[in-house]
Order: structure tokens, then sequence, then C-alpha cells
């Protein structure tokens, strides 16, 4: 990963009395500087991931009842010259700006300019991923018809399509580079984040846009046999035919994707010790082939070895 950085912080074995400023501190470093408060007696608990790509940023924060403000003043002292979208994945928030109040709640998602004041509170605690991006690269994109700021979106399984990829995405970059085995393409990342930021922006000319969204659509459905070509289609907004020139241009079909990624999800499960009960055949069903002879024919073209000697090996 020689052209990102990742960052780790917990509160974990922390004096308490410590826990707010230290807190603060690697705010600043890797995401964004804030003036913190808790709500109450208790000492702060909270710990952060944070992913530096190129240009842009990831994070995953978690912490118990706390305050976040940005004043006017702050600002002028600590300017960062980024847009924010914080994902909120656990406990209600509170987002006071300029031009009044919102409430978020888990699904909900809101994009705001971090050089311009606001004030968020979690009364409960919270959990979000968050995603900064250069206000100037933000300008290009969103272009004089962009929305105006604050802008909420919905990533929930009742949200948009394009909405849900960009929350996933997050997540899921965030969770495989902490894993044992972490991979990335840095530069791949980037480009599917701000193509879908784009989409979610309303800007309908990025074909890297929609073939992030078809494939994040297709990672969510991968064990439904029911997945079909029309659907994912539909989901991303675009016909047949323009989704398969999107994976042509790609060096693929989605066809071949699709078996790409059951395929690895197999991998996956014969490997896993918590699954070692299962059958091939019940390994062939969850990953959403519809017979295990054309799952052992296709591992193996894919693999190298059939789905046994994989497990054994």
């Amino acid at each position: 990963m020689s052209t990102s950085q990742l960052l780790r912080f917990t509160t974990e074995n922390i004096s308490p009395e410590a826990r707010v400023h230290l807190w603060e501190g690697h705010n600043a470093r890797a995401l964004i500087p804030l003036d913190i408060r808790t709500l109450d007696e208790q000492p702060m608990r909270s710990r952060q991931t944070n992913l530096q790509l190129p240009s842009i940023r990831m994070a995953d924060v978690t912490g118990t009842s706390q305050i976040v403000e940005r004043s006017e003043s702050f600002i002028r002292e600590h300017p960062t010259g980024v847009v924010a979208v914080f994902f909120a994945l656990e406990g209600e928030a509170f987002f006071f700006h300029r031009g009044g109040h919102l409430t978020l709640q888990p699904g909900q998602a809101v994009l705001y300019d971090a050089d311009l004041p606001f004030t968020r509170g979690f009364s409960r605690g919270l959990r979000e991923v968050v995603l900064t991006i250069p206000r100037e690269r933000y300008r290009e994109m969103a272009g004089p018809l962009g929305p105006p700021l604050p802008a909420v979106f919905d990533f929930s399984a009742q949200g948009g399509t394009h909405e849900q990829a960009l929350a996933r995405l997050v997540l899921r970059t965030l969770t495989q580079v902490s894993g044992p085995e972490p991979t990335l393409d840095p530069a791949r990342t980037e480009g599917d984040a701000l193509a879908l930021l784009r989409l979610i922006l309303g800007r309908r000319d990025d074909e890297a846009g929609f073939l992030a969204s078809a494939k994040q659509f297709i990672d969510r459905h991968l064990t439904d046999r029911e997945l079909t070509a029309g659907r994912v289609a539909a989901a991303v907004g675009l016909s047949e035919r323009q989704l398969s020139r999107h994976f042509a241009g790609d060096g693929t079909s989605l066809g071949r994707y699709v078996q790409g990624q059951r395929v690895r999800l197999a991998q996956e499960m014969l490997r896993d010790p918590d699954r070692q009960g299962l059958s091939v055949a019940e390994v062939a069903a969850r990953c959403g082939f519809a017979s295990q002879s054309h799952f052992g024919r296709v591992f193996r073209e894919r693999v190298g070895v059939t789905p046994l000697q994989w497990r054994r090996q």
C-alpha cells in the first residue's frame, strides 16, 4: 500500500483525564480537527481506524456520548480544506449548522464543508464511517448545480443504490485493510469512491461510477440465484446494453464478474474453520451456484484445483 497509510487509535489503556485531549489530537492529525467534549462524567471510550489515500481519507469511528464542534474561531486556527461525508451506522445524532439543524438516524449520511461552522452531538454514542474529499476536487465534481450543503442522503436498505454502494465501499475498504491479510488498490479505491460520489451529486456521465455501483450491488446480492443482468441494470439506472458496455470497458463481462466473485466467496467459505461442516454442495448453494457440478467446473477453471482439493490444501 505504497500510496496509502493506515492509522489506528483507541482510548483504551489511556488515563481517563487524558482521553479527550488525545482523541482531539488524533482527529486533528488523521481526519478533521475538532473541539470535543463529553456529555457526562463517564470516561470517554473511543476508537478510530483511518485510511489515507492519495487525496481522500476514510475513517471508521466508534465512541461513547460526545459533542464535536468547529466554530468560526476554531476553523480560522484549524482550516481543513475538505468536504466530508459522515455515514451514521449506529446512534442518533444532531447536526447544527448556520442554516438550522438536522437529526440523523442510522442509515443516513450528511455531506458538509468542514470549514463551515457546525456542531454534532451523539447522546448515546456513535458508530460512523467518514469520507473526506479536497474542497477543490469536490467543486469540480459537483459543478454549478451541486446540492446546497448540508446535503442529507439515505444509504439504508430503502435508500438509493449509488448511496448504498458508496457507504459499502468505505466500510468494506476499512474492514479489509484492518484484517490479517490486508489488500488494497489505492488508486482504484479512490477512483471508485469519487466516481460514486459524482453519481450521488447527479453527474450521470461517469462510466466508472456506474461500474462501481453495479459491482457493489452484485456483491450485496451475490448469494441470490435470481441475480440477473436486468436486475443489476435496473438497480443502477442503466439499460442492460449500457451496463454490458461498461463491464466490457473494464475488460470483463457482468457474467464473468459475478462468477469470479462467487468463486472468491466459495474459496473463503471452504477455508473457514467455522464452516468445515458444510458439504461442497452446500457451499455451492450458499454462493449462488445453481448446481454442484457447475460450481465444480467453474471453480476448477478459475482456481486450478477442485473445491475439495482447495479445502484440504
